[in-house]
């Protein structure tokens, strides 16, 4: 077994509870860490023998565009993708942070995680 990651991707998207946030967008972070075999990539030395990261990128880049009330819905949507591209992976986590959230205090980052 092993990992591929892919850390700290940024978008600018619109995404929100509050309607406002929807219409102003605001900057999230992503990140995906995928568990698969990857022995036979290794062994073989070919990509079609692996998880793509270009292609777990393309994915996230494509669920971000499709605005979500939730962080939850984001994530949830991201690994639904990436299991129906990759079905042999066995888990896929997902963190989406949401930068300076609407929360009356001062925070960074919002962020939850999923595993599937």
């Amino acid at each position: 077994m092993g990992t591929i990651s892919l850390e700290g991707l940024e978008f600018f998207a619109y995404h929100g509870f509050y309607d406002e946030e929807q219409k102003i967008g605001n900057k999230y972070s992503v990140d995906i860490t995928v568990v698969a075999d990857l022995s036979e990539a290794a062994r073989v030395d070919k990509l079609s023998t692996t998880v793509n990261y270009g292609e777990l990128y393309r994915i996230t880049h494509e669920a971000m565009q499709r605005p979500a009330r939730l962080l939850e819905h984001i994530s949830h949507n991201i690994i639904l993708e990436i299991r129906k591209r990759y079905p042999n992976v066995d888990s896929v986590e997902v963190s989406v942070s949401k930068f300076n959230p609407p929360i009356g205090g001062v925070c960074h980052r919002a962020k939850i995680t999923l595993r599937g």
